[in-house]
């Protein structure tokens, strides 16, 4: 008898033992493979992301090359190096005018000795004019070769940048170098900006260009910067020693698994120079193994229902009693249910009990004391307690109706109403996550909000939640937005500013075409459908440059 009871339990638990070896092996294989595409899909999307960066890049570089070549064969700058001084002011201001235009840092002429003859900047105290240059790499380079390119510190300036040269021939001879300077600090704050990290190498593996200021000047390869020339490295970069740079040591760490951070390399068209972009794919691995699990833990479920239905079926074939017991059971439980689902309406109902019992008392004792002084011939003040009974059954009504706004498909007819009905009603949705939220919002004054508009509430409340909504995400977990109201004769302009990050000039074009966005997981709609609401009634919706960063949108809103 005991043989016959133990030999079901060891059966019991080893089908319980295998069933777990099972699921955990399956579990981590679904987890390694989800591991391995998330990984694959952030490569390939890094992949793309570094040739956008590189191609950017070296659109910049050659539109900066092709000024040396053009300068190296201008009238003016061949007369100043034939020894026309008088052209020098001149052409200081031609290259002043054309510094300013194609964004160059500085463009000037020097003579076969290296003394600078004419610069953009002659007229700043850090002008280059009358400046020795003949000890740069890019100067002897150009004089012997024809053309050069150095990356290096400004000798007054201090600002790094890239110096491009071009030789300029008389007589088959050379007798000058035209050079430009190229710094790099808006793109590599649209870089800082834009991913977990870039930077560029030259061709012995020192970061020249980078979104993070303390990478520039770095060694990523110390065997060879071992064997640099310590002297040359304090001209060109200001320091004697280059220290390291190790990947190795740098992880992400911003999803909810780590995962380390992907270098991937894109090399550009210039001196062995090669992009470098760090992606961080712990949230997309993270995703994806969450999925993954989902979908193990679905199969899971599913195993387990069939299972549970055919030991149902069995035990209803077995033991009709047990089966009556069931169903019995089963009626109970959808009871319980139901009577839970009336319990939940009741709350409701209570609720709105609650907001109409105060006016239909009111109305009861109007209509009382209206029914005495009837009786007592003072028809003027009942009449006015009629009037008063009137004004209860609208607030009745508009509180019922109030329940139902937010439901209807087909939206009103603009009608005239006080800006502030509209602000209140968005900050009243958004007021949770407000109160949750470490955000300092300003608002304006009641005067402000006191303008009256027309314009249909609950799509003007729409658009208005939406920015609100986008304010919040932008300034995360603290910040500031800003709410502000001006007008003119014909419009009210409500205006919601962030302190957010803002967008760059790119995004800023794209940001009212659909599918066009700069959130995670987000579809690119909201403010293409904000827009069309606000045209529609007879507005806009705009992104005003502030010039103080974050956002500003302006909601143009006609005035009653």
């Amino acid at each position: 008898m005991i043989r016959s009871v133990s030999r079901p339990r060891r059966r019991l638990m080893l089908i319980v033992v295998l069933g777990l070896a099972f699921l955990a092996a399956a579990w981590w294989a679904i987890d390694r493979a989800a591991r391995l595409t998330a990984t694959d899909a952030a490569a390939e999307a890094a992949r793309n992301e570094a040739e956008i960066m590189s191609a950017g890049l070296q659109s910049e570089l050659d539109k900066f090359s092709l000024l040396p070549l053009v300068l190296a064969e201008d009238p003016q700058v061949r007369a100043l190096l034939a020894g026309s001084t008088p052209q020098a002011p001149t052409l200081s201001r031609r290259l002043e005018d054309l510094a300013r235009q194609t964004d160059a840092a500085a463009i000037y002429l020097m003579d076969a000795q290296g003394v600078t003859l004419s610069a953009s900047n002659w007229r700043l105290p850090t002008s280059f004019v009358g400046s020795d240059y003949s000890f740069r790499t890019y100067f002897r380079d150009a004089m012997k070769t024809g053309s050069a390119t150095q990356f290096a510190l400004g000798t007054v300036s201090r600002e790094p940048g890239l110096y491009i040269a071009q030789r300029v021939m008389q007589g088959g001879r050379p007798v000058g170098v035209v050079a430009t300077k190229v710094e790099f600090d808006r793109l590599e704050a649209q870089w800082g900006a834009a991913s977990e990290g870039v930077f560029v190498t030259d061709r012995d593996g020192v970061i020249l260009l980078a979104s993070n200021d303390a990478w520039r000047f770095r060694a990523t390869d110390m065997q060879r910067a071992s064997t640099r020339d310590h002297a040359l490295d304090r001209q060109q970069f200001g320091i004697a020693r280059l220290e390291p740079f190790e990947l190795s040591e740098r992880h992400g760490g911003g999803g909810l698994v780590a995962a380390p951070l992907l270098d991937t390399e894109q090399p550009i068209a210039l001196d062995g120079w090669v992009l470098h972009l760090l992606v961080d794919p712990s949230q997309r691995i993270a995703a994806s193994v969450a999925t993954g699990r989902l979908y193990l833990l679905l199969a899971l479920a599913s195993v387990g229902g069939l299972i549970g239905l055919a030991f149902y079926s069995r035990r209803r074939r077995e033991k009709r009693a047990e089966a009556v017991l069931a169903a019995r059971t089963q009626t109970l439980r959808e009871q319980l249910n139901q009577a839970n689902r009336l319990a939940t309406l009741g709350q409701i109902s209570a609720g709105v009990g609650h907001e109409i019992n105060q006016p239909v008392a009111a109305v009861r004792v109007f209509a009382e004391n209206g029914d005495r002084l009837i009786a007592a011939g003072k028809a003027e003040d009942a009449r006015g307690n009629f009037a008063r009974i009137i004004e209860l059954t609208e607030r009745i009504g508009r509180i019922t109706s109030e329940l139902r706004r937010f439901s209807r498909r087909d939206a009103p007819e603009p009608r005239v109403f006080s800006l502030a009905d509209a602000v209140d009603g968005a900050l009243l949705l958004l007021r949770d996550r407000l109160d949750g939220a470490r955000v300092a919002l300003s608002m304006p004054d009641a005067a402000a909000l006191s303008v009256r508009v027309r314009a249909e509430p609950v799509r003007l409340e729409q658009v208005l939640v939406n920015l609100l909504q986008n304010a919040l995400d932008a300034v995360g977990g603290s910040g500031s937005v800003t709410l502000s109201v001006r007008t003119d004769e014909a419009f009210c302009f409500l205006a919601v500013q962030d302190d957010g990050p803002g967008f760059d000039t790119e995004a800023s074009q794209l940001l009212f075409q659909p599918f066009a966005t700069t959130k995670p997981g987000g579809l690119g709609l909201g403010l293409v459908i904000s827009r069309d609401i606000m045209r529609d009634l007879g507005g806009d919706l705009t992104l005003e440059e502030s010039g103080r960063g974050g956002a500003t949108f302006v909601m143009k809103i006609p005035r009653a």
